[in-house]
């Protein structure tokens, strides 16, 4: 799909690699949207708790969504290019011929449960923890990592000698550009490899992960340096890579997230809520990352959900419908009673339970397919709530929720979170933030503005729509209560336990 807006300017050309699809964006200097595209993409599900994408078909997506936003005119006008990533999914291949060795590793794929589990028994998640601010789990990069390398390269003599790279998507599509092999350091914070504080690859992680460093990419800054582009028709090669930044954490930046109390929430296949500030404690649920870096280096706190527009998309494949009417259906509908905790692969934050399991409880031979969609997106909106509520633990009382990302279309869902946490929802005019923020950082890299306008501008284009809620305090009180009692049962716990236990 694709839309044209024209205007006569210098442009930057805005590149959202996602895991369902990756959208083109271009942007002129007064913050515009001229143009954009999307090609989606797939995945693979060889196993159960397995999902595999391919990196050759991501990379020709990008080239895809870039062809189909920017014409030969557009193209004489593209001063830049700024990338965001979807996070913590890793690729291997091989560095003199670009083919990658393996199918691309999801941040969804759960295969290295049973390893983090023995670390964790062999002590090491205390430092783990202490290095990276994100707990043992199989979501980031580290155990994909070792289990790509124990598979196609058991003793590391290839990735040991640097002939082979491993890397998250930023890392594998800028290695098409040519240069140097950079990664960019948000994108690192989340492979469970970096020296939070040291913002570099630390030697005991590697250790304990068993990953040669000469297989790494290069550190480097959100706005690089970076290769010039190359085969990204019609943008001319050596067009230069002005940022890159992760997905999440571009959200963040279009949201202007470094003013105070700024927290925000992506709904996108899962979810990220996250706000700048420094490290929580560990019971906390909530990890540390780095959000971006252009002079110093500034740290978030994120509470990652797994599973949040994967569940609708899951359940209209089920039902063989199209996942706008589920969001239709429950829009009119109740849930009949029906609640869906959509723990396919385990409970991200703040539980952190990979041996959570999925749960649809509640229903009868008279539930309706509307009442389960409805179940489905209230999971979205409590998990969220989860999350938030960890946040509020951290940082005190919020504000407000400042929200984003393709669902945010659903009034019905943008309603029923600001009903179930009890905050007013700001909702983002532009659905795909990702591409925005990073235009906005390239923006700022290329001089186009300051920190100053581009918070002014956040300011004066506002949101789009501010949702308040409406609950009562006891009705509120009753739902997050239904909603606990089976998030405990798919953790296999009593029904009460949650009152007594804290997240993390």
């Amino acid at each position: 799909m694709s839309s044209v807006v024209v205007v006569a300017e210098d442009l930057i050309l805005a590149i959202d690699q996602g895991t369902s699809s990756t959208k083109s964006m271009l942007v002129d200097s007064k913050g515009v949207v001229v143009a954009e595209a999307a090609v989606s993409i797939g995945q693979a599900h060889p196993e159960p708790g397995w999902v595999e994408q391919d990196a050759e078909e991501i990379w020709s997506s990008v080239q895809g969504s870039v062809r189909d936003c920017v014409n030969e005119a557009y193209a004489a006008r593209v001063v830049g290019v700024a990338l965001s990533v979807q996070r913590e999914t890793l690729v291997l291949w091989d560095r003199r011929t670009g083919r990658p060795v393996a199918p691309a590793l999801s941040w969804q794929d759960q295969r290295t449960s049973a390893r983090a589990t023995e670390l964790e028994l062999a002590g090491h998640g205390a430092e783990v923890l202490a290095r990276t601010g994100l707990p043992l789990d199989p979501m980031f990069s580290a155990l994909k990592a070792s289990w790509l390398l124990d598979q196609h390269d058991p003793g590391r003599v290839r990735s040991g000698a640097g002939e082979w790279c491993i890397g998250t998507i930023d890392a594998w599509l800028l290695s098409h550009f040519g240069g140097d092999l950079v990664t960019e350091i948000g994108n690192a914070s989340r492979t469970q490899l970096l020296d939070l504080d040291a913002a570099t690859w630390d030697e005991s992680l590697l250790e304990i992960f068993n990953v040669p460093g000469a297989c790494l990419p290069q550190v480097v800054s959100s706005v690089g340096p970076f290769p010039s582009v190359r085969d990204l028709e019609p943008v001319p090669d050596d067009t230069s890579v002005l940022a890159v930044m992760a997905d999440s954490h571009a959200a963040l930046f279009a949201h202007a997230g470094w003013r105070p109390g700024v927290v925000k929430a992506t709904y996108g296949s899962g979810s990220s809520v996250m706000a700048l500030g420094p490290r929580a404690s560990a019971s906390s649920g909530v990890c540390a990352t780095v959000a971006w870096q252009v002079d110093e280096v500034a740290h978030a706190l994120e509470a990652n959900i797994r599973s949040t527009g994967r569940t609708l998309t899951w359940l209209a494949d089920l039902l063989g419908v199209d996942v706008d009417v589920l969001f239709d259906e429950a829009a009119e509908s109740d849930n009949g009673g029906v609640t869906l905790v959509p723990a396919f692969g385990g409970l991200g934050a703040p539980w952190w339970d990979r041996d959570a399991r999925a749960v649809l409880s509640g229903f009868s031979l008279g539930t309706r397919r509307a009442q389960v969609a409805r179940a489905a997106v209230e999971s979205i909106a409590f998990q969220v709530d989860d999350a938030v509520s960890a946040f509020s633990d951290v940082l005190g009382p919020l504000a407000q929720l400042a929200c984003d990302g393709g669902m945010t279309r659903s009034a019905a869902l943008m309603q029923l979170q600001a009903d179930v946490s009890g905050l007013p929802v700001q909702v983002s005019s532009t659905a795909n933030l990702s591409a925005l923020g990073v235009a906005r950082m390239a923006g700022l890299r290329a001089g186009w503005w300051t920190w100053s306008d581009l918070e002014d501008e956040h300011g004066a284009r506002g949101p789009e729509r501010m949702v308040q809620p409406l609950l009562d305090e006891a009705t509120r009180a009753s739902l997050r209560s239904v909603w606990a009692a089976e998030v405990a049962r798919s953790r296999g716990l009593p029904s009460r336990a949650h009152e007594d236990e804290e997240p993390g």
